[in-house]
């Protein structure tokens, strides 16, 4: 066995399609678009790269790949956090452990040349982009933007030497009309704490790229003092919202305001998961038709990202949110959804989640091993 760097397009094709291999009868994995993923790794594709420096490993027996894993700085996280962090993603393994050490320590090896005195992860590549390993809840699969992986991940990462550094979970819950106490409940804590939330604008082009500038200054300022969270660049914030617009709801997305200021946003996704299942990694020739006949089947919803800048904390937005998204989401026909991902010390949002009937169904974890 041997470690590889990814130095060409055709070691970054068997890095990509690794996965396809190894989950193959795996009825709850679901394979990103190909197109997709050449584009994520892609320097001039994907803004992560303007900031941070990102290496590809693959570990190969006898010809075949039997492991993969990036090794990545991320200059945004040390300059908030003031520390030498450094981070691994996409790793995926056969249940060998001379492979997962193998690849593992590569991957520290390549951080310590940097200058790095930590490892974390998995991050692919930062908290703003799909991260953790999924330790609880291997009997359905992720929901869209959330990771899936073996079970015996947890053994091959503690084994090779990384212990928890935190926890991320999710919640479940089934659609159904709003009760009139939380309705109740909700226009209370509007009217008391002095705020109004609204959905995304749709109609008008202009106020719609308003709106989507505001979300950015909400997004900047609502998670800076949460654990591991990174900013991102305002050419990332661009790209994602490139990315993420055709499937956007309008109605799912919030903005809450205090006498007109921003104070908070919202965000819920339809499970597009649903649809990438059925394409198996393909958008053409016929992924494209398939994409069109499933998006109108989809029946989960992710709420997956709520924040509210800290000075406007504690009256009550978080709640309100959430009952709005529930609501709307049930007159559009969505039968669940799912919360995700909440720290598991941010006592207040879980607290929130399981008051409304949120089932704690799955859990996620970040290692971390000092260098």
């Amino acid at each position: 066995m041997e470690i590889i760097p990814v130095g060409n397009k055709k070691d970054l094709m068997r890095f990509i399609k690794f996965p396809y291999k190894l989950y193959k009868n795996d009825p709850n994995w679901v394979p990103k678009l190909i197109m997709d993923e050449k584009n994520f790794f892609n320097p001039k594709k994907n803004p992560y790269y303007q900031h941070s420096e990102v290496v590809l490993f693959l570990a190969e027996s006898n010809g075949e790949v039997v492991g993969r894993i990036s090794a990545h700085t991320n200059t945004q996280h040390n300059r908030v956090h003031n520390d030498k962090v450094g981070f691994f993603g996409f790793f995926e393994s056969v249940n060998n452990q001379e492979v997962a050490n193998a690849l593992i320590e590569a991957a520290e090896k390549w951080l310590k040349s940097k200058g790095c005195d930590a490892i974390r992860g998995p991050m692919n590549f930062s908290t703003n982009d799909e991260c953790g390993l999924l330790i609880e809840g291997f009997d359905s699969p992720p929901m869209v933007m959330m990771t899936y992986n073996k079970p015996y991940y947890k053994n091959l990462i503690e084994t090779a030497g990384l212990d928890k550094v935190m926890d991320l979970y999710a919640y479940y819950m089934k659609a159904q009309p709003t009760p009139e106490r939380i309705k109740r409940l909700s226009e209370k804590l509007q009217k008391r704490g002095n705020f109004t939330v609204r959905s995304l604008s749709k109609k008008n082009k202009k106020k719609l790229k308003k709106d989507i500038e505001t979300i950015f200054q909400i997004y900047t300022k609502a998670w800076e003092n949460n654990w591991g969270a990174v900013p991102m660049t305002k050419a990332e914030f661009d790209h994602i919202v490139k990315e993420l617009m055709p499937i956007v709801v309008p109605e799912l997305v919030f903005i809450a305001e205090v006498d007109g200021e921003p104070a908070g946003f919202s965000m819920a996704l339809p499970d597009y998961n649903f649809v990438l299942k059925k394409m198996n990694g393909h958008l053409f020739p016929f992924g494209i038709f398939k994409a069109m006949y499933y998006k109108n089947k989809i029946k989960g919803l992710r709420i997956i990202t709520m924040g509210v800048i800290k000075k406007y904390q504690k009256r009550g937005i978080d709640t309100v949110f959430y009952e709005k998204t529930f609501d709307i989401g049930y007159k559009m026909n969505f039968e669940y959804g799912e919360f995700s991902w909440i720290l598991e010390n941010n006592e207040m949002m879980n607290r929130i989640a399981k008051s409304i009937g949120g089932e704690l169904y799955k859990i996620y974890r970040i290692f971390e091993e000092k260098l």
